[in-house]
């Protein structure tokens, strides 16, 4: 797979929902591809996770070289921080993956409007319509 498990994982495999003249918003089929999606990226996170703690255990090695130390704690140093960036993206996967269960999916959690099918195809777990999400972007950065 192209790329790290954090950015295209959940593409793989999947083609953008096409739903037909008459169907509703996040009708069951869209529900079901969503979920899909979802499950299929949060596994392939999962995955690289068990492959990092292996990967910790079998290279646990104290090196007598100091640079080769410091190499490897560097090394170590950066995969906990892309497993915690991950941890936190299979937090906000759980999240959609709930409120798919209560028919929440899809809709703006600031305004109640539809996210839209191409936004979610996107970022399967936005919670916000794009109005609002670059509200939030706009105020974040008038107070950063």
């Amino acid at each position: 797979m192209p790329g790290n498990s954090a950015d295209l994982a959940h593409y793989e495999g999947f083609e953008p929902y096409c739903p037909t003249a008459d169907e509703p918003y996040m009708s069951a089929g869209q529900e079901a591809h969503f979920r899909a999606m979802l499950e299929h990226w949060r596994h392939m996170l999962m995955e690289e996770v068990d492959r990092t703690v292996d990967h910790m255990k079998t290279d646990a090695t104290q090196h007598a070289d100091p640079n080769d130390r410091a190499t490897q704690e560097s090394d170590i140093g950066l995969e906990l921080r892309t497993r915690d960036r991950e941890r936190k993206l299979i937090n906000k996967i759980n999240q959609a993956l709930r409120q798919l269960d209560e028919h929440e999916y899809g809709y703006c959690k600031e305004c109640g409007v539809e996210i839209g099918l191409r936004r979610l195809e996107a970022r399967p777990t936005a919670d916000l319509c794009i109005d609002c999400k670059t509200a939030q972007e706009q105020q974040e950065k008038h107070f950063s």
